[in-house]
């Protein structure tokens, strides 16, 4: 009989927690260390003894990796300092100069930017195209990477992940997937084809705005260059870190449930106003990537957009100044709701909005409040037109 593999709303809870080791804690200490000593020159060989030098891993780091892994079902988990960090860390484990590699025009911006700045200078050469266009005539002998991000960041487009990974796949490029809008819980993306899964941790993981960590969760057949390239650059996260995302990951099951519940609650009303001309949340069965999502996802996280009818720019910061429950940040994930008005940047193609596109992310406070919150913000607008 095979063994059983347990629900990832139980894995959250009890994965990487090494009770027995550190004296029946639930939880597993931090570790804030750099040297680690020997009891003699023989144990310094290599696996002699568990631990060797602090940012090659201590207890700490080994129990998120443990828990991660068994989330992600891969092969190799590093951990890093954020979750741009992760990004990076992932693609410098495939590419080389004078590869090119695609990247869906929906991208987190900072990832653009390494790729027009950095991989640019590194001799690396960038394409970019429109989330739900065909990538086979884009490719090219080269072509070694396929980065996607579903849904996009600001715009939510949902991509048709196993038919990317493969196409790529018989093209022997390497399908590397940004997850943090869904996180392991709620898209498996090793189990339709990505080989390197990437989450910034400082989001839904941390679920606290309170940490900045990252991670990549590599298939086999990517794991050493994953694990030699994380090394090489010399990547680790703190101990404290570490701590806060554990801490975090056993809550992530019962948080994403109610960003989700709330979410919905929100983006049905929003639907409503005569102010709101469309709203981006795959969730919804009127959202163009619905029947993708639903087919392939488990759920949905708390960040939606919404567009606006035209208004000026005076009325729209009118709405989102004066908020109540929604505070104005660049980050998202962790308990408190945030809005910002989003600033679209497309070279593949554009993205069609007549009126402003406002982000939120839907937090944990009462689904009641933040309406009559953003019903203000609605007299506030309407009344500086």
């Amino acid at each position: 009989m095979s063994e059983m593999r347990d629900k990832p709303e139980t894995i959250v809870v009890g994965s990487g927690r090494m009770s027995a080791s550190h004296f029946g804690t639930v939880n597993t200490p931090v570790y804030r260390t750099s040297t680690i000593l020997f009891p003699d020159i023989a144990s310094m060989a290599p696996g002699k003894q568990p631990y060797s030098y602090g940012r090659r891993g201590t207890p700490t780091s080994q129990s998120l990796e443990q828990a991660i892994g068994e989330l992600e079902g891969g092969a190799q988990v590093v951990l890093v300092p954020s979750g741009l960090n992760a990004v990076t860390t992932a693609i410098l484990s495939v590419i080389a100069s004078g590869d090119h590699m695609l990247v869906t025009d929906s991208v987190y911006g900072p990832t653009r930017q390494f790729c027009d700045t950095t991989l640019k200078r590194l001799g690396v050469e960038t394409t970019y195209y429109a989330p739900g266009a065909d990538i086979a005539p884009l490719l090219k002998p080269n072509t070694k990477i396929v980065f996607c991000e579903s849904p996009g960041s600001l715009t939510f487009e949902i991509q048709d992940i196993p038919a990317i990974a493969g196409i790529a796949h018989a093209h022997g490029a390497s399908v590397l997937l940004d997850n943090t809008w869904a996180t392991p819980l709620l898209f498996d993306a090793h189990g339709h084809g990505v080989d390197l899964s990437i989450q910034a941790g400082t989001k839904y993981l941390g679920g606290h705005a309170d940490v900045n960590i990252g991670y990549v969760s590599a298939n086999q057949a990517h794991a050493a260059r994953l694990k030699e390239t994380h090394g090489n650059m010399g990547l680790n996260a703190s101990g404290d870190d570490c701590f806060l995302a554990l801490r975090g990951l056993r809550t992530l099951a019962v948080r994403l449930k109610r960003h989700q519940e709330t979410a919905l609650a929100l983006t049905d009303w929003l639907a409503k106003r005569p102010e709101v001309t469309r709203i981006l949340y795959p969730a919804r069965p009127d959202d163009p990537g619905h029947a993708i999502w639903k087919r392939d996802f488990k759920g949905a996280s708390g960040l939606f957009g919404f567009e606006l009818k035209p208004v000026s720019d005076t009325a729209l910061a009118a709405f989102v100044d004066g908020m109540r429950h929604f505070g104005i940040g660049y980050s998202w994930g962790g308990f408190e709701s945030l809005i910002l008005p989003s600033h679209i940047h497309r070279t593949a193609g554009s993205f069609e909005a007549k009126g402003p596109v406002v982000r939120i992310h839907a937090g944990l406070e009462d689904a009641g409040d933040l309406m009559a919150d953003l019903e203000q913000g609605f007299l506030r607008l309407n009344g500086t037109q």
